[in-house]
């Protein structure tokens, strides 16, 4: 009785293993691509979701106010850095008064060439205006105007400055500055 029994046995491992093998391989060639694609429309199904929530949210009146307040207040703080085109006129001015109000000596202003228009050319909306400006005077003198110069609005950038010592002696140093200040196009209607 011993051959039968080890024959069957024999037998019922081999159907069991076979069996085993067959699941595993059925388990990895069909259903672990299904799990995958399970997950990747679950994942899309999400997106959709979070999609129509805010599509949503965004149709609330609520919502709506919110965003227009969050715009005028980044469209204020753009006004700190980029003047309208009719106040680029002002500019010079309001640059020469602060030279006034330092008492700066020899003060010179004038609008500069234009070399910065085409390193913008590709902006739509914000063109550079370029302004040279120098005077006689020490570092202090500098750095006092350079001080108030950083506190106007809209923004002075400073590109470049020298300060150039004086060949006679008892003379005060030359003082010369390149500033921009980013100014809105006028757009067409």
């Amino acid at each position: 009785m011993e051959p039968i029994y080890k024959k069957y046995l024999t037998s019922v491992g081999l159907i069991w293993t076979s069996s085993l093998i067959m699941l595993l391989l059925v388990n990895v060639f069909l259903l672990a691509p299904q799990r995958n694609s399970k997950r990747e429309l679950e994942k899309e199904l999400t997106d959709k979701k979070r999609l129509y929530e805010s599509a949503l949210k965004m149709s609330q009146q609520e919502t709506r106010t919110q965003l227009n307040k969050q715009v005028e207040d980044l469209r204020g703080e753009l006004r700190n850095f980029v003047a309208d085109s009719e106040e680029s006129a002002n500019l010079t001015f309001d640059i020469s008064e602060i030279a006034n109000e330092k008492n700066l000596t020899g003060f010179s202003i004038k609008s500069g060439d234009s070399h910065a228009a085409a390193a913008m050319s590709k902006c739509n909306y914000i063109a550079e205006d370029q302004i040279d400006v120098s005077f006689t005077g020490g570092f202090n003198e500098f750095a006092i105007f350079l001080n108030a110069l950083e506190r106007h609005q809209p923004v002075v950038f400073v590109n470049r400055f020298t300060i150039t010592s004086p060949e006679e002696s008892g003379s005060r140093p030359q003082v010369n500055m390149d500033l921009s200040v980013l100014v809105r196009k006028k757009q067409s209607s």
